[in-house]
């Protein structure tokens, strides 16, 4: 059945959006715990570092990679964060070194696939394992804690009676879809997902683009790297252990396609959102994580089968 052009260039995000509606009427209606607004800005602030990565992965996979290191590179980036607040560096100077960390290895990928030709999923899966490592080194595999409440308050805070890491998450959206939308940058993200050697004819920078969205993607685990630190006053070289399968989920069921050339910032942020809500409401009805993970697998392959129905509906 072959869609009108409107709707067909639209329904991927209005599916999303229903079945995040959907989603939470049928929760709502099983517990009425979960409409209260303790447990909605608690699942707000339970997706917030899943949303961050996956903004990044968004733009990875949009661009046609893949980036399996952002968990470890999370991990990495907390660590060398921590220390840094440890040795008494100021916040802002601490939070900038574990950022520029994540961009780092971000850069790493970058290169190595854009000017190494390695293919993403093995220069990102090497990363994920030498990130890791150097987390486990600079640790000694124990966990870094202890920080100041000035550090704590990015994820204790609150503006106007919101969280503050639930603004930093609309903050970094609202920017990533503009750039996404609105810039160059966004626009040969698209293109080189969309047909690379095309893209390369027509004079884009093809290598230098790609490498600046892994540094994206690098940059936005170490953000999520830091909220989560200051969460659990601790950090952890053993954290984000699976972080990228969850992004990479959210990613998909906002209906970025894995081969690339789609998606979008918004569809990636309500597709964390039926992620949280999804797991929220589970805990509320006692079921046990394992089926929960059951219950994860299950949606993310439905949204598989939804983009591919999509997409034949077009033609």
């Amino acid at each position: 059945m072959k869609l009108p052009p409107v709707i067909a260039r639209h329904a991927r995000q209005f599916g999303t959006f229903a079945v995040f509606v959907v989603l939470c009427a049928v929760i709502s209606v099983l517990t009425p715990h979960f409409f209260t607004v303790t447990n909605l800005l608690n699942v707000a602030q339970q997706t917030v570092i899943n949303a961050l990565i996956a903004v990044g992965l968004t733009y990875v996979i949009i661009s046609g990679g893949i980036d399996l290191s952002v968990g470890s590179i999370l991990a990495f980036a907390g660590v060398v964060m921590a220390h840094a607040l440890r040795l008494g560096w100021p916040v802002p100077l601490a939070i900038l070194a574990g950022v520029g960390v994540g961009a780092g290895c971000g850069l790493v990928n970058g290169l190595l696939i854009s000017y190494g030709r390695l293919p993403p999923f093995i220069a990102t899966l090497g990363m994920m394992s030498v990130a890791r490592g150097g987390a486990l080194l600079a640790t000694d595999g124990r966990p870094v804690s202890g920080f100041g409440e000035s550090f704590r308050w990015l994820a204790t805070g609150e503006i106007a009676g919101v969280p503050v890491p639930v603004l930093i998450m609309v903050l970094v959206y609202a920017a990533a879809h503009l750039v996404l939308q609105r810039t160059k940058f966004g626009r040969y993200t698209y293109a080189i997902g969309g047909n690379e050697e095309a893209s390369l004819l027509s004079g884009v920078p093809v290598r230098l683009y790609k490498t600046g969205i892994y540094v994206v993607g690098g940059g936005l685990a170490a953000l999520g790297a830091v909220l989560l630190t200051a969460r659990l006053n601790s950090a952890q070289p053993i954290a984000g252990i699976n972080y990228e399968l969850d992004a990479i989920a959210a990613t998909v069921i906002g209906g970025t396609s894995l081969m690339g050339g789609q998606g979008s910032v918004i569809g990636t942020l309500i597709g964390a959102l039926i992620m949280g809500v999804l797991r929220n409401g589970l805990n509320l009805l006692g079921v046990s994580s394992f089926i929960q993970q059951v219950v994860i697998g299950v949606v993310i392959i439905a949204a598989v089968l939804l983009d591919t129905f999509f997409k034949q509906s077009k033609r």
